[in-house]
């Protein structure tokens, strides 16, 4: 049956990359991963194969690839991505030696993959339970391991119409899960091979933050007082229509909003919200501060490219992180590593940190507009309340890192 539906897929996929770019370049990059892998594959060399589906999973598999690579240079890195929202961000990454698209999960394909790569040992990021590479690999013998992997009652393998493909689980050699509630529920389905290590972002992050930026645009905007500043990252229009309502009434703040979406009318639409205001790009921000759109003259800075928000979060006060009115959040870590409050809006629950930030008292939930306006002119008045919610988001995110360490040093290389 799982093969059938693969089938099935694929003729689906490759009518639909006839009208949709994004699954035509990964209809395309599945094609060409095989002329990748016979050009670049070096004969004798030793690979550890690591596979994340997209971006978030490559960030959290990044801190391992990376220790792996100065603990044990002599062996080689195979990067591959199911998404093109992954390999297209991080096709040229210099942590691997070669970085392509998984083809698709036939037989015929992992069997062809699988011969040309010849793993040592294999890697799957979170949530990659492909079901012929993953039988293939234990028939080889090869050691494979799931990390940052995370389960939830509800998922397919957990209910009675799923035990049948619930046996791909154990193909793995061993789980290196999130939390003990995975544990708990692998064990329910006779998994015993599972250690709890946490979430190997916690470390990503805190690399970002060693690697973050100064900013002199950014620094030019906020001048030498550094008044109060309010970062809303990764924000949608739902977002900004509350923030930016409560920021009109209170201009003492200076505010930064870097969008999710970067195009002309969601940068114009932020810009009428904000009518009255003196704004600036960042873009066009970089001049000297006694120019016009210079940012020493704004009380606003929207960022209108990507690549900067995890530096631009230290100069907080207050950090807002968007996606929470829609499917989800977006990513909570980045703001805290910093010690600084994050609010955000109420789809997170499938987000272990937000929780967790929630618990610990660094992260808030707002579901309206009043529920902001309340949190905020706490922080604005209320000194010892800000510092105990900065102190509280550092301290989380502080405290759960060291989970790739715990991995790699239990793993036999």
């Amino acid at each position: 049956m799982y093969n059938l539906i693969i089938y099935m897929y694929l003729l689906g996929v490759a009518v639909y990359s006839r009208f949709n770019e994004k699954v035509r370049k990964m209809w395309r990059g599945e094609r060409d991963a095989f002329r990748v892998l016979r050009e670049k594959v070096e004969p004798g060399a030793r690979y550890v194969w690591f596979h994340a589906a997209s971006l978030g999973e490559f960030e959290q598999g990044r801190p391992l690839m990376e220790q792996l690579r100065r603990d044990h240079p002599e062996l080689k890195i195979l990067l591959t991505f199911f998404s093109p929202s992954g390999y297209e961000v991080r096709k040229n990454y210099e942590g691997a030696d070669i970085i392509c698209y998984l083809p698709l999960d036939t037989i015929r394909n992992a069997r062809r993959f699988l011969r040309l790569i010849r793993p040592e040992m294999a890697f799957f990021i979170k949530y990659e339970f492909w079901y012929n590479y993953l039988h293939i690999l234990k028939h080889r013998g090869v050691p494979t391991y799931s990390v940052s992997s995370i389960f939830r009652e509800g998922q397919v393998f957990f209910r009675w119409y799923g035990r049948q493909y619930g046996r791909v689980l154990k193909c793995f050699t061993h789980f290196y899960v999130q939390n003990e509630k995975s544990r708990e529920l692998l064990a329910k389905i006779g998994i015993d091979c599972v250690t709890v290590v946490g979430d190997t972002r916690f470390d990503r992050v805190l690399q970002i933050k060693d690697a973050a930026r100064q900013l002199d645009t950014v620094e030019r905007f906020l001048g030498q007082d550094h008044p109060k500043v309010f970062i809303a990252g990764s924000s949608w229009p739902p977002d900004e229509e509350i923030f930016i309502r409560y920021f009109r009434e209170h201009p003492d703040w200076k505010l930064i909003i870097a969008p999710h979406v970067i195009d002309e009318s969601h940068l114009q639409q932020i810009e009428k919200l904000l009518k009255g205001w003196n704004i600036a790009r960042y873009t066009k921000a970089q001049a000297p501060s006694s120019a016009p759109n210079g940012a020493s003259c704004a009380s606003a800075l929207i960022i209108d490219c990507f690549g900067l928000l995890s530096s631009i979060y230290r100069y907080a006060t207050v950090t807002y992180v968007g996606g929470g009115f829609g499917v989800s959040i977006h990513n909570t870590l980045e703001a805290a590593v910093w010690g600084k409050p994050v609010i955000f809006g109420p789809e997170n629950q499938k987000f272990q940190e937000a929780q967790g930030l929630k618990q610990c008292g660094g992260g808030f939930e707002i579901k309206y507009f009043e529920d902001f306006a309340r949190l905020m002119d706490r922080f604005d008045g209320d000194c010892d309340f800000l510092l105990d919610a900065s102190q509280k988001a550092g301290d989380y995110v502080q405290s759960l890192a060291g989970a790739t360490q715990k991995i790699l040093s239990d793993v036999e290389l």
